[in-house]
């Protein structure tokens, strides 16, 4: 139907006879010459309409509406001089059309222009409702474009290191220690339940029990959690597995994966390796272990320097086994009020998001003299003055804002609080270079935290990482007394404050499998019941592997500069994790209910 894409022509195609498919994206009536503008997924190109070309093919110029579906064929030739279009790649040529075909009108009415020309913002609520429209805009489409390009490069990396790509079951079983699942009654078999995976984890493990050494898979993952702009129910992950590599050799590898994909999709060279922090460092200097390195504010432990001082909600935090921190505000004194520090102020009001009961502060007038509201300066005697001020760095004008109180809550705090000022006071780099792709491993994380709720250990990633060996020992009989305290050998990738994907080495020995589920407190008998299968195969000659798994949408998001993924993904959920389009989630007949045993016990509140 067609000769070439709209946007493929060039001046090399000067004098050629082509025929063109797409939309209209505007036309223009300009003299008694019709201008259409013709876009399809390629670009967008010029047609000129001359009423030389004969009366009927201009009568059906005239009556056309935008967005359209027609078929143009005609002669590609040089715009003047002074009517080319720098903006576009074909601006220095048009087809005069002498063949005009309307393959669909549009009969309805447009809920919002597509036009290349028009950036007026539309709602998103009505972008999804018609997101067939949205996608044939010029945003959607280069977004859907680019992350085409993306996984493509990573298919192309991965294969050519070896790497063949294995799909794994959707419909699996329920497993715990994890989000919500996705829960699907099965039919055949009656009673029981269906989960839709979190992610391939189990399976790709077995994969490589049976031998297959280097997996990988675009995998769909299912997640039944609150969503946010860098979250949805259904989400895409590239999901890497490997056996007989070490913790540096898949770090490495990976690097080298992300390396090319920014060189193909962005043109930039990231410069290797990645820095690395510990999961202890991160949060010590960060207060969060996927930090936005991109700008300084880092956080300052100053306990042992106040935990002396007459001030008791600074001595008092320390003394119940907390701490005190402060991150230092350059120039601050100038820039930040007490208002904003103060109860009802904005910055105050970030750190009681985080959990914390509000923020002390100093402000530094110069070397000598210091300046602040409540007891802080009256119980700083000179000493601590003077340790505080070469431990923080802060000079005449820099504000010390302070977080005191349970260690956890004091670096959330903080940490939001660093983000929030790095945004307010233009701290993140714009510009695009290497500064703007701050990227970072974060190493080390512990294998295990107290869910204090219910009063136990949970795994901190997943219960299937692989304990540090230096930490474990190798007396089997030692391992249970030793597991909570041990390192995970887990890594996450972080870039710009966000994790890109994560992953460990896996454990591959059934006895030490078994004593992490019950170290989460599973019992035997039920760790058995939920994941014989997986200790069954590690007993059968499992070898040495890790992996990770990268989301791919916060990915293209950030490739693209998107705020949020639901403009990376065509078909994507609103934060009701609801189809707008096709109204989904939806009601179904007693009949089908009926067929799976299965029963609604909610009632409409209304």
């Amino acid at each position: 139907m067609r000769s070439n894409g709209c946007g493929e022509l060039r001046s090399k195609h000067i004098a050629s006879n082509v025929k063109l498919c797409g939309w209209v994206d505007r036309c223009r009536d300009h003299g008694g010459v019709i201008f259409i503008d013709l876009r399809d997924r390629s670009g967008t190109i010029q047609i000129t309409v001359d009423p030389d070309q004969g009366a009927e093919l201009f009568a059906s110029a005239e009556s056309l509406r935008n967005e359209t579906v027609l078929q143009i064929t005609g002669l590609v030739r040089p715009r003047p001089a002074d009517a080319i279009n720098s903006k576009l790649s074909t601006g220095e040529i048009e087809v005069l059309a002498n063949g005009l075909e309307v393959l669909n009108p549009v009969t309805g009415n447009l809920p919002f222009t597509v036009s290349i020309h028009d950036e007026e913002p539309v709602k998103e609520e009505l972008r999804l409702r018609h997101r067939h429209l949205d996608l044939r805009r010029e945003r959607m489409s280069r977004n859907l474009q680019l992350r085409h390009t993306t996984i493509k490069t990573a298919r192309r990396f991965l294969e050519d290191e070896g790497f063949i790509e294995v799909e794994t079951p959707v419909l699996t079983r329920s497993t715990p220690e994890g989000a919500r699942d996705y829960l699907v009654p099965s039919r055949v078999c009656s009673g029981e339940w269906f989960a839709l995976p979190q992610s391939p984890q189990l399976f790709k493990q077995l994969l490589m029990v049976g031998g297959l050494e280097r997996y990988y898979q675009v995998a769909r993952c299912f997640r039944d959690e609150d969503l946010r702009a860098d979250r949805q129910p259904e989400f895409t992950q590239l999901d890497i597995e490997m056996s007989f590599m070490d913790q540096e050799q898949i770090l490495k590898l990976n690097e080298r994966l992300i390396a090319t994909i920014w060189k193909a999709v962005k043109g930039i060279d990231l410069p290797l390796p990645f820095p690395r922090l510990t999961w202890n460092e991160a949060m010590d200097r960060y207060g969060t272990d996927r930090p936005d390195t991109r700008y300084g504010m880092e956080l300052n432990d100053v306990s042992d320097i106040l935990k002396d001082m007459g001030f008791k909600v600074f001595s008092g935090a320390i003394a119940a086994g907390g701490s005190v921190k402060c991150i230092t505000v350059s120039n601050g004194n100038d820039l930040i009020s007490n208002v904003r520090i103060k109860p009802g102020g904005d910055i105050f009001n970030e750190a009681q998001k985080a959990g914390a009961g509000g923020l002390a502060f100093i402000r530094v007038r110069d070397s000598d003299e210091i300046d602040s509201i409540g007891a802080i300066k009256d119980n700083l005697n000179s000493k601590q003055k003077a340790a505080l001020l070469k431990q923080t760095g802060a000079k005449a004008g820099d504000l010390i804002l302070f977080g005191a109180g349970n260690t956890a809550t004091v670096n959330s705090a903080l940490d939001r609080v660093r983000q929030f000022l790095g945004r307010e006071l233009g701290l993140i780099p714009t510009d695009h270079d290497n500064k703007l792709w701050q990227f970072l491993w974060v190493v080390d994380f512990p294998m295990f935290e107290l869910n204090a709720e219910e009063n136990r250990l949970e795994a901190l990633h997943h219960p299937f990482c692989a304990p540090n060996r230096d930490d474990l020992g190798d007396d089997p009989d030692a391992w249970m007394e030793r597991l909570p305290q041990a390192r995970a050998q887990a890594y996450d990738l972080v870039l710009n404050g966000l994790e890109l994907g994560g992953g460990s080495l896996r454990i591959h020995n059934a006895e030490l499998q078994r004593q992490v589920l019950q170290t989460i407190g599973l019992p035997l008998e039920e760790a058995n019941q939920q994941f014989g299968f997986l200790i069954d195969a590690l007993e059968m000659g499992a070898p040495p592997h890790g992996g990770l798994a990268f989301g791919m949408d916060r990915i293209v998001m950030l490739l693209t500069g998107e705020d949020s993924i639901r403009d990376t993904i065509a078909f994507p959920k609103t934060q009701q994790a609801r189809c707008l389009m096709t109204q989904a989630p939806a009601g179904v007949s007693n009949h089908q209910l009926e067929e799976l045993h299965v029963e609604s016990t909610w009632v409409d509140p209304e």
